[in-house]
């Protein structure tokens, strides 16, 4: 009878947080920051289906790096607890500290019990409702929450954009001025990012019940450009000329501005967009 190898349980710990590590590193980075009004997420993705940021609930956002597929049933999972959990109580039971706790033990039950630990690090973030006591829950791979304060970054080269980003990091900051300062940090000093290569949201005050917000390219493209650039001041200023457009041509046909223009009915050849394909072992 041949007898098993023994392993140290240190050793395996290692190797499984080896393993789990260098899944997260090929994926790309997230930052998550406080700023003026709210909380600000930018992710570096260039695909346009396959969402890293996420609404969980009314005022909680769900972002994820790493392996896409396992990060997303973590969110699906997080949205069927919240609404399972805001029927049977109230909307205001509803809150990221609970969660986080839920998705910490889950991951750290797979860390240690299973084969093959989770290779993602997920964020929960939730926007306060009459303070700027906003939180950011950091939770690593192995089950291990971080309360964060200001920001947090999640996957790829983390400790260096954390250290871009803590050089230019101030409280209170606006919205443009987050952006600019997340962006250029996951970019770096060889790089530039354009907003297609981006993914951005925020948890906004004053958005009502509802506080999650996707910036489109748009969006990220007026907030990217420099301060005495006047893209800003041009797109307020086209947006004052469409208000003041008669009613005839905003309400339909050629020239409407209702709504947002659907990337599907653009494609030239009828069909739904294509998400890019990625290789096996990289993340998101």
């Amino acid at each position: 009878m041949t007898m098993p190898y023994y392993v140290a349980p240190e050793q395996v710990m290692k190797d499984r947080a080896e393993y789990a590590q260098k899944g997260i590193a090929r994926g790309r980075s997230l930052v998550a920051a406080l700023y003026g009004n709210g909380v600000l997420i930018v992710a570096e993705n260039p695909s346009r289906t396959l969402h890293k940021i996420s609404e969980i609930y009314d005022r909680v956002a769900f972002a994820g790096a790493g392996r896409y597929n396992e990060f997303d049933q973590l969110r699906v999972a997080g949205v069927r607890h919240a609404d399972t959990k805001g029927y049977a109580y109230s909307r205001e039971d509803v809150d990221a500290r609970s969660l986080a706790n839920l998705y910490a033990q889950f991951l750290g039950q797979v860390f240690t019990h299973e084969m093959k630990p989770l290779e993602v690090e997920i964020l929960v973030a939730e926007l306060a409702t009459d303070d700027d006591n906003h939180q950011l829950y950091h939770i690593a791979y192995d089950g291990t929450v971080v309360d964060e304060v200001d920001f947090t970054v999640l996957g790829g080269d983390s400790a260096t954009i954390i250290d871009r980003l803590s050089s230019s990091y101030r409280s209170g900051w606006p919205l443009a001025e987050a952006v600019r300062h997340c962006v250029a940090a996951l970019a770096g000093p060889d790089r530039t990012l354009e907003p297609a290569d981006l993914e951005a949201a925020v948890l906004e005050q004053g958005n009502g019940r509802r506080a999650f917000r996707r910036l489109s390219n748009e969006d990220l493209a007026v907030l990217m450009a420099p301060p005495d650039s006047g893209v800003g001041a041009t797109a307020a200023g086209e947006a004052a000329a469409d208000d003041s457009q008669p009613a005839e041509r905003v309400a339909g046909g050629e020239g409407s501005s209702d709504g947002d223009s659907d990337p599907a009915s653009e494609d030239t050849d009828g069909g739904p967009p294509v998400p890019p394909a990625l290789p096996e072992s990289e993340g998101l």
